[in-house]
């Protein structure tokens, strides 16, 4: 018998530094024909589920949104917000999905100053239009091929049957209970007899599923097409009883809403504004999204260089722009063209020296800090991507009994100035801060998406830029240590300010810190893979030696991410 000893194996011993150490802690899954990353591994399996049974991959983001509305109810509500971007196969465009509601058109600064003396208490006051619902249902009705009941099944039986909790959901829920437990309706779901679900403890939410099962029905019950069905969906929603309720319940917690304004509603498709990098062209959901600002970072990192100071920058730049004009694209004084037009931002990259640039400040400054929203990619071999970034946590609002939904407070992201670009009017959108982007080449498709708030698009910037500049593997580029720049107003009411705040990931290299400080930025070090910096989920196809298409997937750790592929 040969015994192997020179270079290890089976009857050797073991031989260091063979194998690299790995770049990253999670593997880059590879996909040949579909894969999924969400913002927990139950929202993921259902998007498997739908991929298995043939639906394509907005058949499989809306079975996995609509679910993330059960599983991550912590940090999306199906009566919240759910902003989408959508690569249908084959085309050199992008479409955006409204899933944001609006304000009531009884709703006005003056009316709401007057009830509640210039601020927005999370109660009816902030509540817009329940979003989420019209955005799953055009999505599906535009560019899905199944039936609202075949993508709800899974939600709707997660729902009725219930799940475990896991360690993360339990102490989100706990955390945020500090809040919602004030809510009668809120704290007899998620904290019933007062007390904090724990992990492997058994969520229901038997309101939801009615909720949804009603939705359902009305597909049902239509005989007309698939898009007919599914209209009848939304208009069960959106007038009648549900409507009703959403109102009642509305108006008598302080806030504006009719049921004209419901029965008006619906979820608007409109191509994606764009941004072109080197042989990428990257489009983002439009203004009524904080979408933009993310294309214009990567816009002045484009014209300029990529150290962490030009990065810093490049945030201050681009959210002074969006702190300054960004509305609602009806709204927009400036057009978003001329904002990400190569002029402006190679203007903005010049403006980049060697000291900390000014943001735009507020009067206000401290300030609650809010918890966050969910995400999900979803991608076929063929380029088909879905990506969107649903939202509305828990202690944002009640639960409206009745219903087991709470109704959008995203008002808080809108102003209470009447000379501010994003400031309340009737029917305005508020700017909200979740955002979703797709990169198109003319082989490969790239879809990313990301929790944050106003970390959103800073988190997304700087993974694009990991891979394009540094040319990072796709996992390894989700990972590596993250910084976050606090030089303009919150998004969030009362949109406190703070200047020239650098919160930054304790695995940069302190002498990379020391030299920011140095440039005049107040840099703060955060705990490694900080929950805070953002959770960026990303599927990137590529092709190989042979011409065929693969999925590399990216599944942040900051977060319960999880990637799935086949």
């Amino acid at each position: 018998m040969t015994i192997a000893t020179d270079h290890g194996g089976m009857g050797g011993g073991l031989v260091p530094g063979i194998y690299p150490p790995p770049r990253a802690m999670r593997p880059t899954l590879v996909g040949e024909r579909w894969a999924v990353v969400a913002g927990h591994p139950r929202v993921s399996q259902v998007a498997a589920q739908i991929f298995c049974q043939g639906g394509n991959a907005v058949d499989a983001g809306v079975a996995a949104g609509i679910a993330s509305n059960v599983v991550q109810v912590d940090m999306a509500n199906f009566g919240g917000i759910a902003p989408v971007i959508i690569r249908p196969a084959g085309s050199n465009e992008c479409w955006s999905v409204a899933g944001v509601g609006r304000w009531s058109r009884s709703a006005s600064i003056e009316a709401m100053v007057e009830r509640h003396h210039g601020a927005l208490p999370l109660d009816g006051a902030p509540a817009i239009i329940p979003g989420a619902p019209a955005g799953w249902l055009k999505s599906l009705a535009e560019f899905g091929t199944m039936s609202l009941s075949e993508v709800a099944a899974p939600a709707i039986a997660l729902a009725r049957e219930g799940f475990l909790l896991d360690e993360k959901t339990a102490l989100s829920l706990a955390l945020m209970g500090r809040k919602f437990s004030r809510w009668k309706n809120s704290n007899t779901i998620y904290r019933p007899n007062g007390v904090d679900l724990v992990y492997g403890d058994r969520l229901k939410q038997l309101e939801l599923a009615d909720l949804l099962e009603t939705l359902v029905a009305a597909e049902q019950d239509h005989r007309g097409d698939r898009k007919q069905r599914i209209k009848a969906a939304h208009d069960c929603f959106y007038r009648g009883r549900i409507a009703l309720r959403i109102t009642e319940w509305v108006t008598e917690q302080g806030g504006f809403m009719t049921t004209e304004d419901l029965a008006e509603f619906d979820a608007e498709v409109e191509l994606s504004p764009s941004v072109d990098l080197g042989e990428w062209k990257f489009f983002s959901t439009p203004s009524w999204s904080q979408g933009p600002v993310a294309l214009a970072i990567l816009g002045i990192l484009e014209r300029g260089g990529g150290s962490l100071h030009e990065i810093v920058e490049a945030i201050t730049l681009a959210f002074n722009d969006r702190e300054d004009y960004l509305a609602e694209p009806a709204r927009m004084k400036v057009p978003i063209e001329e904002l990400l037009s190569d002029q402006h931002l190679a203007e903005l990259a010049s403006m980049i020296g060697n000291s900390a640039l000014a943001g735009r400040s507020s009067s206000q400054t401290g300030g609650e800090t809010r918890l966050s929203t969910t995400s999900i990619v979803t991608m076929e071999a063929d380029g088909c991507c879905f990506a969107s970034a649903p939202s509305d946590t828990l202690d944002g609002g009640p639960i409206i009994d009745g219903l087991g939904i709470m109704c959008s407070p995203r008002g808080v992201q809108s102003r209470l100035s009447p000379h501010h670009a994003n400031s309340l009017a009737p029917w305005a959108r508020p700017v909200v801060t979740p955002a979703a982007l797709i990169g198109l080449t003319e082989t490969n498709t790239w879809g990313l998406s990301c929790p944050g708030g106003d970390v959103i698009v800073q988190a997304m910037a700087q993974v694009v830029n990991n891979i394009l500049r540094y040319d990072m593997d796709v996992q390894e580029a989700v990972e590596a240590p993250r910084l976050a720049a606090f030089n303009a107003p919150s998004a969030f009411h009362p949109h406190p300010s703070a200047d020239r705040l650098v919160f930054a990931e304790g695995r940069i290299p302190a002498d990379d810190l020391d030299q920011l400080r140095l440039l005049g930025h107040n840099v703060e070090v955060w705990p490694n893979f900080e929950f805070d910096a953002g959770s960026v989920q990303t599927i990137l196809q590529r092709h190989n030696n042979n011409g065929e298409k693969y999925l590399l997937t990216g599944a942040d750790p900051r977060r319960s991410a999880y990637a799935l592929a086949e």
